[in-house]
């Protein structure tokens, strides 16, 4: 079984959400066998700031389902998005 790395947008609910913290939760909420493989920032608007962070997650039923679910779950997160996808 391969694997897929996914780029991922996560949008914090507000600008005053502390995007340490959130990158701590997030990687704290990863489901078993996948993992965070770096973290990026982008600035969105307004002082807003999206975490995107690349999860390499096994090549099977349901791919990021179980990520994208974990990281809406978790608090201070307003949106979870796909941004790619790629086999590895």
């Amino acid at each position: 079984m391969g694997k897929v790395a996914a780029k991922m947008k996560v949008m914090p609910q507000s600008p005053e959400v502390d995007l340490d913290a959130l990158q701590d939760r997030l990687e704290g909420a990863l489901p078993e066998g996948t993992k965070i493989n770096g973290f990026e920032r982008e600035d969105v608007a307004f002082g807003l700031v999206a975490l995107t962070p690349t999860v390499i997650v096994p090549d099977d039923s349901g791919g990021t389902d179980a990520v994208e679910e974990a990281f809406a779950n978790v608090d201070g997160v307003e949106s979870v998005s796909i941004e790619s996808t790629g086999r590895l």
